[in-house]
């Protein structure tokens, strides 16, 4: 594996941190988007997963988005007879979103992302040092 390989495979694994905190605003931003008719259905909480990949000419093995899919968990109800998504009974269906786990997420994708991006710096400063060794 070379210097380009390095900063491929961190360059992929700052994407799909990018990514994986993308979907969890997005859950933050809908944690109380309810539906709009009585019995309706709320924000689904956002899932994504990944998937490595090798690069065959490399060997070097990345990673990438495998999907980006929806939680099938319940919907929690709220006694809201006065919300225009209440059933008949006076309940709202709220979103499926806790938001400490979207924020514990986003803290965990930002770790991620910020030790890929500290690997591009160091892999970028022994490449320019390198290069200094060999002009000189």
């Amino acid at each position: 594996m070379d210097f380009s390989d390095t900063i491929g495979v961190s360059a992929a694994g700052m994407r799909v941190q990018s990514d994986r905190l993308r979907v969890a605003a997005e859950n933050l931003a809908n944690a109380e988007t309810t539906g709009s008719s009585p019995g309706a259905d709320p924000y689904r909480r956002k899932t994504i997963t990944f998937r490595d990949e090798l690069d065959h000419a490399s060997g070097a093995s990345s990673v990438k988005v495998r999907e980006i899919g929806r939680d099938q968990s319940d919907f929690q109800l709220k006694y809201d007879p006065s919300h225009p998504a209440a059933n008949e009974k006076g309940y709202v269906k709220m979103p499926n979103v806790d938001p400490l786990m979207e924020i514990m997420d986003s803290h965990d994708a930002q770790h991620s992302y910020e030790a890929n991006l500290n690997t591009m710096q160091i892999t970028r400063s022994m490449l320019t040092r390198t290069v200094n060794l060999m002009k000189g």
